[in-house]
């Protein structure tokens, strides 16, 4: 209830000045604007009026939103299937290469946006697991000495870390819906939540998860930079940000055959794997529309984070950004 009302607090104040700004900045642009009888209407009309990009094409901001929406609604069944056959498997490894740079400890807990399959959370969940159970090996060697019935009052037998928990919060419910399909799939039963949520404003306190990520989900959002705001806010003091994204190969000749491949073979397999081009064209404009490593490690700055630094992967095709809210 609290996280609401706060929510719904926000939203009004955000609302209230984007509607003071647009006044000001724009006096005649709309001369009946302020008689309007609903101020949601007004907004809704100013989102309207708004322009970005939907890969290559030019939309009004509420436009992308639908339609960004409708992408992934049409890709959630086929998407971990597409993912294996774009980057031929070697998603798999940039993700575990997240897992390694992040190197969770039990008792961390993980907010994952635009996380909808699960695939981060899963993997960070198997990761902790992991420590937690070499903590224990380590513990069980040095006290030898122990009664096996000790040793059992100790460490409990449990099948994940439950002080550790991971929350995927993802816009789409259809792409949450693959996610808990998977969950179920493999057992996992405990350690992970699925909220519908805008990363754009999170339905979260304040300084709430010790680790945020967002995995090739950020070039998807409106307001990228209100986004990297709402990730400096829900992450505690001392927590880390932490975003996997398609960006700028640094290699000239490897550019070429990207281009190459992710123009004129991806859209194909678009189609023949999910029935979908036009989805898949858009996920490889997009990439091309969002900033390079250094233009957004500077908007992850701007957001108030510290530390910044991003590591190239697979000569540019992917970056992992890493930054610290001190």
């Amino acid at each position: 209830m609290a996280a609401s009302l706060r929510l719904l607090v926000r939203r009004l104040a955000r609302l209230s000045h984007r509607s003071i700004t647009s006044a000001a900045a724009n006096v005649s642009w709309r001369s009946g604007c302020c008689l309007c009888p609903s101020s949601s209407r007004c907004l809704s009309d100013a989102a309207e009026d708004r322009s970005t990009h939907f890969g290559f094409e030019t939309v009004s901001e509420a436009e992308k939103a639908k339609r960004v929406y409708k992408v992934f609604e049409n890709v959630a069944q086929k998407y971990d299937i597409m993912n294996d056959a774009m980057s031929l498997g070697v998603h798999r490894l940039w993700k575990d290469m997240l897992l390694h740079a992040m190197h969770p400890q039990p008792g961390a807990r993980l907010l994952d946006v635009a996380g909808g399959t699960g695939d981060i959370s899963f993997r960070f969940l198997d990761y902790v697991y992991y420590q937690q159970e070499r903590q224990k090996r380590r513990a069980t060697g040095s006290s030898q000495s122990l009664s096996w019935q000790d040793i059992s009052d100790k460490y409990p037998d449990e099948d994940r870390p439950q002080e550790s928990r991971a929350v995927v919060c993802d816009i789409n419910k259809e792409m949450l819906k693959v996610g808990k399909q998977r969950a179920e799939s493999m057992g996992i039963i405990s350690g992970v939540s699925w909220v519908v949520g805008d990363a754009e404003e999170l339905p979260f306190d304040d300084d709430q998860f010790d680790i945020y990520t967002i995995a090739f989900g950020i070039r998807n959002v409106t307001h990228i930079n209100q986004a990297l705001q709402e990730a400096f806010r829900v992450l505690k003091p001392g927590g880390r940000f932490m975003c996997l994204e398609f960006s700028k190969v640094t290699n000239p000749i490897l550019a070429s055959l990207y281009d190459a491949y992710s123009f004129q073979v991806i859209p194909v397999l678009g189609e023949v794997i999910a029935g979908d081009w036009k989805s898949y064209q858009y996920l490889v404009e997009s990439i091309r529309k969002f900033p390079d490593q250094e233009e957004f490690k500077g908007m992850i700055e701007d957001a108030g984070f510290c530390c910044v630094q991003y590591f190239n992967f697979t000569g540019g095709v992917v970056a992992l950004h890493s930054g610290f809210k001190l």
